[in-house]
């Protein structure tokens, strides 16, 4: 198994990269946030990798931080996600957006990613929704235990559908409530939610 591979950049396309580590050149499908972070052509590079092994192909996947290598392979267990899925969702989300998106249930903001239609994203959001706990910490910003928390509690769960009513996303609405004490009565909730999203969770 490749976990890392450290080496000169000899080629950088749109969606690849091949790296020469002792005068053999890897190439590794990547991000859009690993190919903007990655460096120019003759920079020595480190990647996190993922050995795709399959029947009739060996595919190797590389990540500038380990949070996006774990995120990607939490995607790639549900059925149906295979890696270009996989990629496509890291390439319009940071990880810890797609954890925010998950621990909220919110299936809708994944459908942004190419490839992801409501099914898809639906059945991402449902199957991980308990493992997400599992990789957020680290470089993860999001708490998504505490949004997993709020949407499992009747006052708070009341209080995210009132502000996704009013126009907010699920996971914005989640991640406002789930930093509340979660034994305040739904009205005081969402009065504490409005102003913390007012001032941009600030």
């Amino acid at each position: 198994m490749i976990a890392t591979l450290n080496g000169k950049l000899i080629i950088k396309e749109l969606n690849y990269v091949v790296v020469e580590c002792g005068g053999v050149g890897l190439k590794c499908f990547v991000t859009q946030n690993t190919h903007t972070t990655i460096g120019n052509i003759g920079d020595n590079v480190f990647l996190y990798t993922y050995l795709s092994v399959r029947e009739d192909a060996l595919d190797l996947y590389g990540f500038s931080d380990n949070s996006e290598l774990e995120v990607f392979k939490l995607i790639t267990s549900v059925s149906g996600v295979g890696s270009k899925i996989g990629l496509a969702i890291l390439s319009e989300f940071t990880p810890d957006k797609i954890m925010l998106y998950i621990a909220s249930g919110d299936a809708k903001s994944l459908t942004a990613a190419s490839g992801v239609g409501i099914k898809l994203a639906q059945r991402i959001a449902l199957e991980l929704k308990d493992k997400v706990g599992s990789i957020s910490s680290g470089d993860m910003t999001i708490d998504v235990k505490a949004v997993g928390v709020a949407t499992a509690h009747s006052a708070t769960r009341e209080a995210i559908e009132a502000l996704v009513s009013l126009g907010y996303t699920q996971s914005e609405a989640s991640l406002a409530v789930g930093r509340l004490d979660p034994s305040l009565d739904t009205n005081e909730l969402i009065k504490q939610a409005l102003k913390s999203l007012a001032r941009g969770f600030n």
